[in-house]
């Protein structure tokens, strides 16, 4: 399905059914809010990365104008709906102060594998109990997707932006099992150093070796 699309782009990276918050303070973008909600349309958020609109982004509708200010900035509340690939890029929307492009929605498939989703859960609770983030784990879905997740894993913004594009929930669930399995080593061993350092100085009670 292709159309033509406000675009917002920004330096992060919006998924599927992601609940996102933004304050709007540049005139352009007051004007894309404003022409969204008045014309009942949604917009679109590239992801900006190394030092580009990146061709992958989100669309997002608007649920609402949750405050405006005195000068025209307003808090807005927005929900993600599907991923898109943009076709051709426009600095500026015609007549418009925003950006706007022809893009593709794209089919994604929500195909996951019970036994890596019961891996990724397993690899979760035993970060976050690391970290000391077990609230973060209680308050995991039963039924979580990836893009549940997705913010939750220590991910930078390159490593985000890859995972957008993955558009299967097994290809998602097996990068994101990936990932687990190469940080929580690091982190436990990171804990056991700061173990270490407080422990230096103490006395110890250390069983000697038979030999």
């Amino acid at each position: 399905m292709k159309k033509y699309l406000p675009l917002f782009p920004l330096s992060i990276v919006v998924f599927p059914d992601e609940k996102l918050n933004l304050h709007v303070f540049e005139p352009r973008y007051k004007q894309l809010v404003m022409d969204c909600v008045e014309e009942g349309k949604t917009f679109g958020i590239p992801t900006y990365i190394q030092n580009g609109v990146g061709l992958y982004g989100t669309e997002v509708e608007i649920l609402n104008i949750e405050k405006k200010y005195d000068n025209g900035e307003m808090d807005i509340r927005t929900k993600g709906l599907h991923i898109f690939k943009i076709l051709k890029f426009d600095k500026m929307a015609p007549g418009r102060l925003y950006a706007g492009g022809d893009v593709e929605i794209v089919e994604n498939k929500y195909d996951e594998d019970v036994i890596t989703k019961l891996k990724i859960r397993e690899n979760l609770e035993k970060l976050y109990d690391v970290l000391g983030l077990g609230n973060l784990y209680m308050e995991l879905p039963e039924d979580f997707k990836s893009y549940d997740i997705a913010h939750q894993l220590g991910l930078n913004t390159e490593q985000e932006y890859t995972l957008l594009q993955l558009l299967s929930e097994q290809d998602r669930q097996e990068a994101i099992l990936l990932h687990l399995q190469q940080v929580l080593p690091v982190v436990l061993e990171t804990e056991k150093l700061k173990e270490r350092v407080r422990l230096n100085g103490h006395f110890k009670n250390l069983t000697p070796p038979n030999f």
